[in-house]
């Protein structure tokens, strides 16, 4: 894939319902710079301020059996018209993978589909390894690793910080990888 001229400031759009994917985006911006990273909230930004800027990141809950977190419900038909051709897009998602095993990170795995399909060049795929679910839409095909972060602040918090300071490392590699080709 071909990236004309990209610059390092990463915009971090997030819906969050009981804050947990707000810190968790606070967390991530902290990991890779206040002053490369901004936050919007979904629920008071709109999904077409993406178009503004060369590099994504999005985090996303999974809600009950399989449903997106609800501002970005609300926002869901705004995506198809988004032109992501040429962007960078990393994905995190926050789920119960022992309440809702069968759904553990749908919502993920759902919203790569309609980045993919957008356009936008996806980076920061995850091992699934330390995780206990039984089924999830945010697997890669060779079901080794999610198409995003997995975060569970509720069976797993204490894991998150050190998945996303490993995570953001990743990212920060790939994202330098890209830049230099």
């Amino acid at each position: 894939m071909l990236f004309r001229s990209l610059s390092m400031n990463i915009a971090l759009f997030y819906g969050s319902t009981t804050c947990y994917t707000e810190m968790a985006a606070e967390k991530i911006q902290t990991e890779l710079g206040k002053e490369q990273v901004s936050l919007f909230n979904i629920k008071d930004t709109a999904l077409t301020e993406m178009a503004e800027h060369d590099i994504l990141i999005l985090g996303i809950s999974t809600w009950d059996y399989g449903e997106i977190q609800e501002d970005w419900e609300g926002h869901w038909p705004e995506i198809a018209n988004i032109d992501l051709e040429g962007k960078i897009i990393a994905l995190y998602g926050m789920g119960d993978q022992i309440g809702y095993t069968d759904w553990f990170q749908d919502a993920l795995g759902m919203l790569h589909d309609q980045v993919v399909a957008q356009g936008g060049y996806v980076i920061g795929y995850w091992p699934n390894q330390g995780y206990e679910f039984a089924a999830s839409k945010a697997l890669t095909e060779d079901q080794q690793h999610f198409v995003g972060l997995a975060l569970d602040e509720d069976n797993q918090y204490n894991l998150s910080d050190e998945r996303i300071s490993a995570w953001c490392q990743q990212i920060k590699k790939e994202i330098g990888e890209i830049l230099e080709d």
